[in-house]
Parts: C-alpha cells; structure tokens; sequence
C-alpha cells in the first residue's frame, strides 16, 4: 500500500464551484474556536499542524479554501465560513459567497495578494438571510480583519487589508483563481486527471 495519496486525487482538485449551482466547494482546514491552525498537505492528502495560535487566541468562525483555486500567494483561496456551530477539519462545506477583505501580506521583505473571502454555510439557520457584508451586524468584517491582521503579526507577518468588496467580486477572484489552476494544470502534466 502506498504510503501518500496520488496528487489527482487531491482534495484540491475538487471543483471550486458545486455543480449546478453558484455554492462554493470549501474544505475546512481549521474550525471555529481551534488554537490549532490545520494546513491540507497536498503530497500526503492529509491535514497537519500548521502552528498553535497564542493562549486566549482562537480562529472566530471556519477557516479552509476553495479548492482547484491558486490565489496570489500560489495556494488555494482562502475563505472564512459563517456558520452555526464548528465543522471538523476536512469537512466539505456547501457555502455562499457574501464577499471578500482584499489584502497583501509580507513576509520577509516579500509581499503577494492574499484575500480572504467571507461565506455562509449555505444550510445555516442562523446567517439564512446574509447575501453581503453589509448585512453583518456591527463590527463583524472589522473583528475579522483584527483577526487576521493580529494572527499575522504573531507570525512575524503583516497582513494589510486595502479593501471590503461584495458577493460579484469575490466570485470575480474565484473565477480568476480557478483559470490560473487550470492553467498551471494543462502546464504540468503530472497535474492532469
């Protein structure tokens, strides 16, 4: 028996986009309320320990990514879920985009696009009726991007939100991250299905 999955059957070569309908495919990688930031190892096809957040510091709602997606930082999109209670590492989740926290991140006098997106459990009771960032209560999006901005620096990281877009312009990047993956797929043919 093999000792790593196959690269074809990756989770991340799953379709970004549910068939049929305009959900997001996403993969969590850490759930709401983890210290533990959970990375998807592609080469083993497993999830691993990325790091462990500070005492008292936790991730605020679903973390993971859209798969067969390649963002400005080279690796899948990024996206953060609303949802009633945590999912597992590994979940898939059926998910609706409300929009996206455009920002750079620097590490090492390097700085690349790394957005984060905002979603909603497409079967939550609790955000049912959110379609837009503006339908968040309060200082939701500004809590979030405190979030990020903190567990960056943490890591020796900036993380520099430059703008709050709507449900068209995530998809926009959506759209864009999956031509960049199909792209780089027809490139390299240990990639291809």
């Amino acid at each position: 028996m093999a000792g790593r999955s196959s690269t074809n059957d990756s989770l991340t070569h799953l379709s970004a986009v549910r068939a049929g309908s305009d959900e997001l495919n996403v993969i969590i990688e850490t759930p709401k309320g983890s210290r533990n930031k959970f990375d998807y190892d592609e080469e083993y096809g497993l999830f691993k320990l990325g790091g462990v957040l500070a005492a008292g510091a936790v991730f605020p709602y679903d973390f993971g990514f859209v798969p067969s997606t390649v963002g400005g930082d080279g690796d899948p999109l990024d996206v953060l879920v609303l949802m009633d209670e945590p999912a597992f590492t590994g979940c898939l989740v059926p998910a609706r985009l409300i929009g996206v926290i455009v920002a750079e991140q620097t590490e090492g006098g390097r700085t690349t696009r790394n957005d984060r997106l905002i979603a909603v459990a497409a079967n939550s009771r609790n955000h049912h009726d959110v379609r837009s960032l503006d339908a968040l209560h309060g200082n939701l999006v500004d809590e979030i991007e405190h979030f990020f901005v903190s567990y960056n620096m943490a890591k020796g990281k900036q993380f520099q939100p430059s703008g709050r877009f709507g449900a068209d312009r995530a998809r926009e990047i959506v759209d864009e991250a999956n031509a960049r993956f199909r792209e780089h797929r027809a490139a390299t043919p240990d990639l291809r299905p």
